[in-house]
């Protein structure tokens, strides 16, 4: 990695694998370090004007339904089996990052045996409750974004705002 793309070998940490690998991926596949590509892209203005818009729940309480309600509604549309297709391949395994997202992580370890399906569905509802909450910590920060509810009249809310927008610009 240092040789290849030594500013990104500094920026990420040695103990990231999957952002190495997607480094060394770009690479191989452009023949040109990331950061490179990078400086390039930040060197091009953009052609429009981008407004950063962040959707939240009202309450905690409301998303974690919509999290369980959400899953539940994956289950039943067959989230089990499609998992189980990857599983019996034969090629794939629980350490990969695409088996690693959540709900396919608990799907799989379902699929091996470790868990029963109620477990499984309770652990990967935990899972994504708790990467919304990073998500939330996340985007509390993105102070130049526009903060709304996510309640049913947001969108026309949110039309209404950019409409202001673009008639100002």
């Amino acid at each position: 990695m240092r040789l290849v793309d030594p500013a990104s070998a500094k920026r990420i940490h040695p103990n990231d694998p999957q952002r190495i690998q997607r480094a060394l991926e770009v690479f191989h596949i452009t023949g040109r370090p990331l950061t490179e590509l990078w400086t390039e892209g930040e060197a091009q203005a953009p052609s429009c004007r981008f407004v950063r818009l962040v959707l939240s729940p009202e309450s905690r309480e409301i998303l974690h339904e919509r999290i369980a309600l959400r899953f539940r509604t994956m289950l039943a549309m067959g989230l089990v089996e499609e998992v189980n297709k990857l599983y019996t391949r034969g090629d794939l395994n629980a350490s990969m990052p695409s088996i690693r997202a959540v709900g396919y992580r608990q799907v799989w370890s379902y699929l091996q045996g470790d868990w029963d399906h109620a477990t499984m569905t309770e652990k990967a509802i935990t899972a994504t409750r708790q990467f919304a909450k990073r998500q939330f910590t996340w985007l509390r920060r993105e102070t130049d974004a526009r903060h709304y509810s996510s309640c049913d009249t947001v969108t026309r809310q949110i039309l209404a705002d950019l409409d202001q927008d673009l008639r100002l610009a």
